[in-house]
């Protein structure tokens, strides 16, 4: 079968110590002997993605931001969408102003500015990530945003993305875990960036294999053909996709692809 695979980073492709199991990296070496595409699909900007590929020795496209830049093999951008520094800047204000429980983090490209580098949270992210970010404001920020990524209260975090979606409708506000909000350019989520991906490859969208385990992964999870949501997602999102693999501890990218007789 002529087909495609689009993964998500964490939760998904690396289990909960940040690492690619050896099973699971067993079917991306068969994958890549079968000359099937695979796809990295992440919220995650370019310098958080590209670590994981140098380390475990990867060579593909990715698909960064949830939708928002797309960038092939050897590091071109085929695609950028995001959204203007004015109207980021608008969004940015209105945290300050009502003291959202929140602190900011803007992407542009590669550019990761923070409100404060010494917040623990934005510690954690980068140990994560692996990459580090740059204190400072949207005045160091060069090109159009691509993202901001909210790191909030869990407690608060519903009430902040009702908030901001009532007021700010040229955004797409998806939630990633249970305390980060990815805002992205209106329009751009994962499902539109696998369908861009398809078109240029010319490969059916139907014949699509994608797995995810959050809230923004749900559109591509509906859009690809074969979709495979990961037995550590949230109970909500569980009644809403319904065909499930094994969790990210416990290969379930690898198991999902033995079933469809892929590897």
């Amino acid at each position: 079968m002529e087909t495609i695979v689009f993964s998500d980073i964490d939760g998904t492709l690396l289990n909960d110590h940040h690492q690619i199991t050896p099973l699971t990296m067993q079917a991306l070496h068969t994958l890549k002997i079968k000359n099937i595409p695979f796809v990295i699909v992440s919220a995650r900007s370019p310098s958080g993605i590209y670590p994981i590929i140098e380390k475990n020795n990867i060579y593909c496209d990715i698909i960064c931001y949830s939708g928002g830049l797309i960038l092939d093999h050897n590091r071109t951008i085929i695609y950028n969408q995001g959204f203007s520094k004015d109207y980021a800047s608008q969004i940015i204000t209105y945290l300050e102003n009502n003291k959202m429980d929140c602190t900011w983090n803007i992407y542009s490209l590669d550019q990761w500015i923070v409100k404060d580098k010494n917040d623990p949270r934005v510690k954690h992210e980068e140990r994560i990530v692996e990459a580090l970010s740059t204190q400072g404001s949207l005045e160091n920020i060069q090109n159009d945003v691509n993202k901001i990524l909210l790191m909030c209260n869990p407690k608060s975090i519903l009430s902040i993305q009702s908030k901001l979606q009532d007021l700010f409708d040229n955004v797409t506000i998806s939630q990633s875990s249970d305390i980060l909000l990815e805002i992205n350019a209106k329009g751009v989520n994962k499902a539109y960036a696998i369908k861009k991906l398809c078109e240029i490859k010319q490969i059916d969208i139907k014949k699509s294999i994608a797995f995810g385990d959050q809230f923004n992964d749900e559109e591509m999870l509906k859009c690809a053909g074969y979709p495979f949501l990961m037995d550590n997602a949230p109970d909500e999102l569980k009644k809403i996709i319904k065909n499930h693999t094994q969790s990210n501890n416990e290969d379930g990218i690898y198991y999902a692809l033995k079933k469809l007789n892929i590897i």
